[in-house]
């Protein structure tokens, strides 16, 4: 404007000075593009005051004013695009001052992206000093301000627009959109927008920065957003960065955790596997089905062709084939000599009849030095109950010590401390209905759910604070929950952590009833802080109104998820539910200190139980409430497993005499011979149980309860076929008791050896090779295989000797139990008697079971069962529900029903790098963390990628990174780290002293990651600052035990990094979420190359050791019952004196027996697990007691064909298996239903019924009809040896039976 005037007043050509005037400025323009706009501003300096410590900006229209050289400092921090030349700029230092002190909290929460922050900043310095603001600023409301300084009246701006253009305010918007916040598992947005950062887009972010209401503006800034100019304002449209972008040389772009661009496309989870189907139906179904149709034409066939060869060599098929057409037939196979293998099996045979024949004979003989050796054996064993213990921790029961879930909750509990205990409370309103919240002045309405109504809040407080004042003894001392609970911030705070949705209000009535309003509306309240800090849960002002802290008493955060239930999405104001949880302190090996938190917890639960409240409905649980609630089902269920084994001893005592008169009842009664077997029997499991108690192998409930059910089937069952052979025996002439006994003691001893010792083998072998996790199935098979053999050795001296006494008892007509009445005249003998179900199975069942009609319907109906089996065998489920543990009238149901209806995470898991890793090295860094410069396949990043597919991977969310939060603490831009200049130590960000300055200089080499030294030198200071409203970054609360620190503090060892599963509720969502996490750590092993290192990345959560069974169950399961039918296969084999197929009878039909079992189980709803392994493997040993007696009384047969041998076998033994077996367990199993123990009633009533009518029907009606089919040829050894042994006396044409 100046030269212009010169011009027209020096120069008469006014063409020239016409020229002049446009060209200078032109060429300037083209010299000086940036320069030649007019500058001019809008406000310079503050005056007056807004609201507490903010200011007004002073309205100034003049061009911008050289910055003082005292804020060139600050400028070059701040706004380095804006320094230049002389720094003449629209605003003074003070107002310097201030943005920095505002852009605190965005800068620990953005500044992880560069990009994003360089694009934030940008757009606050272009609004608070570019001496281009009136460009883009448009001043619209002014109040008059007297400056008492100066004594000037000055103008104070209370409301302005801020024209920016729309392309820069998306393009920030997309830079910061991902980048996260390490310490509360959410987006950064979320705590800087006012909304959840899924609701949050560019323009409701900067008009919620913008806004006074947010507690951080002192004035209005209203943001016009459009890319042309409008009203003659031009848009401040910057050059922005994208997050992929590098902001500068030294910095990198964004990391893969923070932008999404870096990592591409979002991770897919594989495609779940298809199912396996034929013709549209799954695939075992129509195998089996094909199978069972093909193996029904090809034995039909067989069978066929077998009744025409009949018919061709007999006159007609309905012509009978008597015995002596039978036996001809028959005595071409007999003819010739004996091969090798039956000769010795004979003399194998011959060897254990004569051995057993002349102990019985002696045990008869000699009874008292017996009885009394057998005695004095008991006691010394039974001594060993003194050192007997009782494991019921579960981790020791279901966890092996070896095992890597145990291994790995060792290596977490001594490393950061055992997991903290849990009591939790899950409270509804059910008389309480929703109501709407109308924000004031604008806004749409928001339901609440019922909980939610301040009059029950008020409430769930009254509860919560009554809990926290519980006072419990323990040794005379008073133990309340400050005592024992979590405190993060202690000493500095010792509040409790309660995770509760009332510490959004600091658990204060008066938090609760703040609010602010005038006398006709209400613009805050408590709607208006809820509905923040759900969205912001970390946020120490809800930038409301009220202004008020979301952060909890405890100095955490409280998150949505964890204390509202029952809500759909991310509504958390729709919450039917609440959950109050009260982490309280675990010990390792601190006895003293666990007792005084069992106590309070008891305390706890008496408490809960009997809080009335009409209005609130309470689910409740205690970290000892399980525990508790098994022994005292274990209690409770005491008197039905007493009812059930009386009722055996009762038919037991009962049946084993044969009653041929009232008038002989008494006599002929074996009442006292029934209860010495029955205690026989539990002898031999207190033996067992002294016996390892000596070695200091604990028991455990299983044992307790599933041991004398299996000792007693097998006990009971030689019990009786010791009494009945004898009572169906005839005494030879001249023929004493003791060799009568003695006799029959070698016919019948060898069956009894090759059962007992069959499943005693099984169960030891199972327990030595076996390579199960399961300590429940290895301590069972170790007592189990103990207490048959005991039981055997007993039976066959003590069990013996008895049975001598008795019946001589018998003889002399001398009354049962009260042996010295006599009943009449002595007898020379004991008449031999067959019972009623003797008959039965000989005269009826036998013959009708083996026609030749007959035994084709039943093997095709055993193999059709089989099929069935087969075919869904893979469909039975693993897993143990828990609630099935507990009874059904305990109050834990209530509230497993509730937890898996209302709670919306998971439990949490920790990423834990063991000790090893070296986090001062930039390489090491990166492998680590998940900000700027980091590896995209770090450790924080692939927890990250999996937590973006969280239905797959089952990690609910990012995780909680304590070193990138730390880097984000220590930067110099942030008042984070700050030192005092005289001692160098750590001054807190809320502390106002001149002598606290930056941990590291403002430089481009401070600006860089601490390394070395100085990652160490700062850390310690980070895990001790307590968060507050200058630094939201404080690791105390969040990470203090995150990291373990060694040799003196001098290097980092072991750490985690924490996020969430997410919901799981079934035993295969456990199963399935323990996987993925250790797949995921697994590869971050890998990934680090670490893995032939010292150290790897494992995961751990408190659920692992007790479902890491799980991973291995099938294959432990078919391992341990091969282990035992391959263990019965050799035994048998052997003890049958080498006849192999013999053994492969017995092994097929055990084998059917499980396969058939798992069949039940699927029909039943029985999942696989430790108990029913358990019952699996006992059930293969009572199907050898079905299976193996029948099988030798068949092999030892000399009848002439394999029908005829069947035939005497089932006649022979089948009532002794049936009477001694079956009969025997359907009392006690029909007892069981009545427990009100629902493992019981599935575990027990449910699978030992299955076990006992399978064993019953296999070894009854299909074995002897397969054996009858395909059986082995008889032994000509055998029958040579017989009917030598029997020639001319009473007992030859027994042969021929």
């Amino acid at each position: 404007m100046g030269s212009g005037m010169r011009c027209q007043q020096r120069s008469p050509r006014r063409g020239l000075c016409s020229l002049r005037r446009f060209a200078v400025p032109l060429l300037l323009l083209l010299l000086f593009p940036a320069q030649v706009l007019p500058q001019s501003c809008v406000w310079y300096g503050e005056c007056g005051i807004a609201s507490g410590d903010k200011r007004y900006n002073c309205k100034y229209t003049g061009p911008p004013i050289p910055l003082p050289k005292n804020g060139y400092d600050l400028m070059q921090e701040l706004c380095p695009g804006l320094f230049f030349e002389n720094v003449s700029v629209c605003c003074d230092v003070q107002q310097l001052q201030t943005l920095k002190n505002n852009l605190q909290l965005p800068l620990q929460f953005l500044s992880r992206c560069p990009s994003c922050f360089y694009n934030l900043i940008n757009l606050f310095c272009e609004l608070t000093c570019s001496p281009h603001q009136a460009d883009f600023l448009n001043v619209t409301a002014t109040i008059p301000y007297y400056d008492p300084v100066t004594k000037e009246n000055k103008t104070s701006i209370t409301e302005l627009q801020y024209y920016i253009g729309e392309s820069f305010a998306n393009a920030m918007y997309n830079a910061c959109k991902d980048v996260e916040a390490p310490s509360s598992n959410i987006k950064a947005l979320g705590l800087l927008c006012g909304k959840d950062a899924k609701d949050c887009n560019a323009t409701n972010w900067i008009q919620y920065m913008f806004s006074k209401d947010n507690g951080q503006t002192p004035f209005n800034i209203i943001p016009v957003f459009s890319d042309i100019s409008l009203h003659g304002m031009s848009p401040m449209n910057n050059a922005t960065k994208g997050c992929n972008e590098s902001v500068d040389e030294v910095t990198g772009p964004c990391s893969c955790q923070d932008c999404s661009l870096v990592c591409g496309p979002k991770p897919q989870p594989p495609p779940p596997p298809a199912p396996w189907l034929l013709l549209g139906l799954d695939a075992m179904y129509v195998i089996m089905w094909i199978s069972y149709v093909g193996f029904l034409l090809v034995f039909f066939a067989v069978i066929f062709g077998i009744w025409c060869y009949r018919k061709r060599h007999f006159v007609s098929e309905y012509t009978p084939i008597d015995s002596n057409i039978a036996f001809s037939v028959n005595s071409r196979q007999n003819s010739g000599e004996a091969s090798f293998i039956e000769r010795l099996s004979e003399r194998f045979e011959n060897c254990l009849r004569l051995t057993f024949m002349s102990w019985g004979a002696f045990c008869v003989r000699n009874p008292r030095p017996v009885v009394l050796f057998s005695v004095v054996f008991v006691a010394m064993c039974c001594s060993g109950l003194m050192y007997m213990k009782v494991t019921t921790n579960p981790v020791d029961l279901w966890s092996a010590p070896s095992s890597q879930a145990r291994k790995e909750k060792q290596y977490f509990d001594t490393h950061f401390g055992p997991f903290f205990r849990t009591e939790q409370l899950i409270i509804r309103a059910p008389h309480s209905q929703p109501h709407i919240y109308s924000p004031y002045p604008s806004g749409d309405d928001v339901p609440f759910g019922p909980p939610l109504a301040k009059d029950i809040l008020y409430e769930v407080l009254d509860l919560q604070n009554a809990i926290e004042n519980l006072t419990a003894s323990y040794e005379n001392e008073t133990v309340m929950l400050k005592d024992i609970c979590l405190a993060p911030l202690a000493p500095y705070n010792k509040n409790c952590t309660i995770l509760s949705v009332l510490n959004y209000f600091q658990n204060s009535y008066s938090g609760l009833n703040h609010s602010v309003g005038d006398e006709f509306y209400v613009f805050a309240d408590y709607h208006t802080h809820f509905l923040y800090c759900v969205r912001a849960p970390a946020s120490l002002n809800d930038t409301s109104l009220l202004h008020d802290s979301c952060l909890g008493t405890f100095g955490g955060p409280v998150f949505p998820w964890l204390v509202l239930g029952g809500y759909d999405g991310d509504n958390y104001n729709n919450a039917t539910a609440l959950v109050i949880t009260f982490p309280v302190q675990n010990y390792y090996n601190e006895t003293d200190k666990l007792m005084r938190a069992l106590a309070w917890e008891k305390e706890f639960i008496n408490f809960v139980k009997n809080y009335q409240n009409p209005n609130l409905t309470i689910s409740f649980s205690a970290e000892r409430s399980i525990e508790d609630e098994i022994n005292r089902e274990s209690r409770s269920d005491l008197s039905i497993v007493v009812i059930s084994y009386a009722v055996m001893f009762l038919y037991i005592s009962i049946a084993l005499g044969h009653i041929k008169s009232c008038e002989r009842f008494l006599v002929d009664s074996k009442i006292s011979l029934g209860i010495a077997g029955i205690l026989i029997v539990l002898s031999s499991i207190v033996c067992s149980l002294g016996i390892f108690s000596y070695f200091g192998i604990p028991l455990t409930l299983i044992v307790i309860e599933v041991i004398p059910f299996l000792v007693l089937a097998v006990g009971v069952d030689n019990i009786f076929i010791i009494v009945q052979t004898f009572q169906r025996d005839e005494r030879l002439p001249g023929e004493t008791l003791d060799k009568q006994i003695g006799r029959i003691l070698g016919d019948v001893a060898p069956s009894i050896l090759l059962s007992s010792f069959s499943e005693t083998v099984a169960f030891f072998l199972g327990k030595k090779w076996t390579l199960s996790t399961m300590p429940a199935v290895r301590t069972f098979s170790l007592f189990a295989g103990m207490a048959v053999f005991i039981d055997f050795l007993l039976q066959i001296t003590c069990f013996v000797s008895l049975l001598g006494l008795d019946v001589k008892r018998q003889e002399k007509n001398q009354m049962d139990i009260l042996c010295c009445i006599k009943c009449g005249e002595e007898e020379s003998r004991a008449q031999h008697s067959e019972s009623l179900l003797f008959l039965f199975f000989k005269d009826f069942y036998s013959p009708y079971l083996l026609k030749d009609w007959m035994r084709p319907i039943v093997i095709s109906l055993f193999v059709g069962i089989l099929s069935f089996s087969i075919a869904v065998v893979h469909k039975v489920e693993i897993g143990l529900d828990q609630s099935l543990s507990m009874p059904d009238d305990s109050y834990v149901l209530d509230y497993f029903n509730y937890l898996s209806k209302y709670l919306h995470a998971g439990p949490p898991v920790y990423f834990v790098l063991e000790e090893g890793h070296n986090y001062s090295s930039l390489v090491g860094q990166n492998m680590v963390c998940g900000g700027v410069g980091c590896n995209n396949n770090s450790l924080v990043q692939q927890i990250f990628s999996a937590a973006e597919i969280d239905n797959y991977t089952r990690i609910g969310f990012p995780p909680s990174s304590w070193i990138d939060d730390y880097f984000d603490w220590v930067k110099p831009q942030s008042s984070c780290c700050r030192v005092y200049n005289s001692t160098g130590r750590f001054c807190n960000a809320s502390v106002v002293d001149v002598s606290c300055i930056r941990c590291r200089p403002l430089t481009q080499e401070g600006k860089r990651r601490p390394q070395g030294e100085d990652f160490m030198k700062f850390l310690p200071m980070f895990l001790s600052d307590n968060p507050n409203p200058k630094c939201g970054k404080g690791g105390h609360a969040a990470y203090s035990a995150a990291v373990n620190f060694i040799n003196n503090n001098s290097a980092v060892g072991a750490t985690y990094f924490m996020t969430y599963h997410t919901v799981l509720k079934t035993s295969a969502d456990f199963i399935d979420a323990m996987k993925k996490a250790r797949l995921i750590a697994d590869n971050i092993t890998e990934t680090m190359g670490i893995k032939e290192k010292n150290y790897r990345v494992f995961p751990y959560s408190v659920f692992y050791v007790f479902y890491e069974q799980y991973m291995t169950i099938v294959y432990d399961s078919i391992f341990n019952l091969c282990i035992s039918l391959g263990s019965i296969f050799l035994v048998t084999t052997l003890l049958l004196g080498f006849e192999v197929w013999a053994a492969v009878m017995v092994s097929i039909t055990i084998a059917m027996i499980l396969v058939n079992m798992f069949g039940i189980m699927w029909l039943w709803g029985i999942n696989l697990n430790a108990v029913s392994l358990v019952n699996l493997v006992m059930s293969c040993g009572i199907s050898v007691e079905f299976c193996s007696h029948v099988t030798r009384a068949f092999t030892v047969s000399t009848k002439g064909s394999r029908l005829e041998r069947a035939e005497e076998a089932l006649s022979h033994m089948g009532s002794s298996v049936f009477s001694g077996i079956t009969l025997t367990k359907f009392g006690g199993i029909v007892v069981l239903f009545f427990s009100k123990s629902q493992i019981f009633q599935i575990f027990y009533f449910r699978m030992y019924l299955a076990m006992v009518v399978l064993g019953a029907t296999h070894g009854l009606i299909f074995l002897p009809v397969l054996l009858s089919y395909i059986g082995p040829s008889v032994n000509k050894a055998k029958t040579h040896a017989a009917q030598e042994r029997y020639r001319g006396t009473e007992r030859e044409r027994l042969l021929h039976f």
